[in-house]
C-alpha cells in the first residue's frame, strides 16, 4: 500500500526562490516536450517520452543551461509525467494535455527517492541543502518519491511511503447514508451532519478581495498581494472542507464495515445554474471518494444504490411510494393505512437513510446469490432489524 504524506516546508527566501526556479524548469519541459510531442505526431511519426527525453538531452547544455541549477528530477520527470498524460488519453480515461501556464499552473516538481534525504524535521534536495518541515513523517516503510508543490503562500512537500498491508477488521454493522445540500448527511441511524458551507459563508470576503484584485494595475506589487490574499481566502476554504470530510469519513470507514451510499449524477447535478455553487460546495464526489478508499483500507464495503432509486419517496416500513412528493415536503408521511408509521411525519431524510441501507444490503444478498450460485428470493428479502 502506497500512502502520501503532505507536509508543509518552512524555507529561508533563498530556499523558496529555489523551488521556484525548480517549478519553473519543470513547466517549461513539460511545454517543450508537449509541443515536440504534437509536431512530431502530426508530421506522422510516433513520439514517446524517452525519445523526446533523449532528444532534450542532446540540446540542454547549449540551448537550455539555466536549467542545471536546479535538481535533476524537475527536468526528468515532465517526459515521463507526459508520456502517462498521453497513455490516459489515448485510452479514453482523460482529456488530451495541455500546455502549463505561468499564471494559472500550480507550480511543482518531481523528487525521486534518491534524490533526497529525511531528517529530524528537515529536507535535504541536490543543490540546495536542508530544508525545514513542519511535522515529522507519518508513516514508516519505503519512500517512493516526493513531490513539492505551491498553495498560495506556502510551499508543500507530499512524501510517498510504501507501507505494508493492513490486516482488514470486518465490521458487521451497516449503515445507509443519505447525502444532500440541507444536511450533508444524515445516517440511518439518526446521527445528522450539518453542511457547513464554508464557501458560502466566505462569499462576502471573497467578492470583496476579488474587487480589490481586479482594481488593482496589471503587473504591480499590489495586485500580486491582492491575489496572494484571495489565494490565502480559497486555501483556508479547501483546509476547512477537507478538514470535516476527513473526519466523518474515518469515523464512518472505522465505524461499519457495509456503507451503502446514492450513485448520484454529480456532473449532473452541478449544470443546475442554481444550485451548481452550493453542490460544489458540499463536495460530495470529494466525500464519496474518501469513503470508498477509507473503508476497502479497513475492510470494509461501500455499496452504491442506483440514482434512480426513489429512496427519499418510499416509505421504509411498508415500501409505499408517495410519487407526489417534492423538494419542499422535508417530513416524509406515509399514506398506507397497514403501516405503523400511517399519517406520522417522519425526517426526510432519515426515511432516505433507512431505504438506501435496506437497497444496499439486498444488493449485497444478490452478489453473494451470484457468486455461490445458489438462494433464492426469499434469502435476499431484508430484516426488520437489519439496521
Amino acid at each position: 500500500m502506497i500512502r502520501a504524506h503532505k507536509i508543509r516546508l518552512h524555507p529561508t527566501p533563498e530556499q523558496a526562490n529555489y523551488f521556484a526556479r525548480a517549478a519553473g524548469v519543470a513547466r517549461f519541459v513539460w511545454n517543450w516536450a508537449l509541443a515536440e510531442w504534437n509536431r512530431q505526431y502530426e508530421a506522422g511519426e510516433k513520439p514517446t517520452a524517452l525519445k523526446l527525453k533523449k532528444q532534450f538531452n542532446a540540446i540542454r547544455r547549449v540551448q537550455f543551461p539555466w536549467t542545471w541549477e536546479v535538481t535533476k528530477n524537475a527536468s526528468d520527470q515532465p517526459f515521463l509525467d507526459l508520456g502517462k498524460a498521453f497513455t490516459a488519453f489515448f485510452e479514453g480515461k482523460a482529456k488530451r494535455p495541455t500546455f502549463k501556464s505561468k499564471k494559472t499552473s500550480k507550480p511543482a516538481f518531481y523528487l525521486a527517492n534518491d534524490q533526497f534525504e529525511l531528517g529530524d524535521h528537515r529536507m535535504w534536495i541536490p543543490k540546495l541543502g536542508w530544508v525545514n518541515l513542519a511535522e515529522k513523517l507519518r508513516f514508516v516503510g519505503r519512500v517512493k518519491g516526493a513531490r513539492i508543490t505551491k498553495t498560495a503562500d506556502w510551499w508543500f512537500v507530499s512524501i510517498q511511503v510504501e507501507i505494508p498491508e493492513a490486516i482488514p477488521v470486518n465490521k458487521p454493522a451497516a449503515v445507509g447514508i443519505d447525502v444532500g445540500l440541507n444536511r450533508l448527511a444524515t445516517l440511518s441511524t439518526g446521527e445528522e451532519v450539518e453542511n457547513q458551507a464554508f464557501l458560502k459563508t466566505a462569499l462576502k470576503k471573497l467578492r470583496q478581495a476579488n474587487k480589490r484584485l481586479h482594481r488593482r494595475k496589471l503587473g504591480s506589487k499590489n495586485r500580486e498581494k491582492a491575489r496572494q490574499q484571495v489565494a490565502r481566502l480559497h486555501y483556508r476554504i479547501t483546509c476547512l472542507r477537507q478538514d470535516v470530510l476527513q473526519k466523518l469519513t474515518t469515523k464512518l470507514a472505522d465505524s461499519y464495515g457495509i456503507i451503502g451510499v446514492e450513485d448520484l449524477h454529480l456532473k449532473g447535478l452541478l449544470k443546475n445554474r442554481r444550485l451548481a455553487r452550493s453542490f460544489a460546495d458540499a463536495s460530495l464526489g470529494t466525500l464519496r471518494r474518501l469513503l470508498e478508499a477509507k473503508a476497502a483500507q479497513r475492510g470494509g464495503l461501500v455499496i452504491k444504490v442506483d440514482r434512480f432509486f426513489p429512496s427519499s419517496k418510499t416509505c421504509h416500513c411498508c415500501g409505499w411510494t408517495w410519487e407526489a412528493m417534492t423538494l419542499k415536503d422535508r417530513f416524509f408521511v406515509c399514506q398506507n393505512p397497514a403501516c405503523p408509521y400511517d399519517q406520522f411525519p417522519q425526517d426526510r431524510d432519515y426515511n432516505a437513510g433507512q431505504n438506501v441501507l435496506r437497497e444496499a444490503l439486498r444488493l449485497i444478498g444478490l452478489m453473494d446469490q451470484a457468486v455461490s450460485g445458489t438462494g433464492s428470493d426469499e434469502d435476499a428479502n431484508l430484516p426488520a432489524d437489519a439496521e
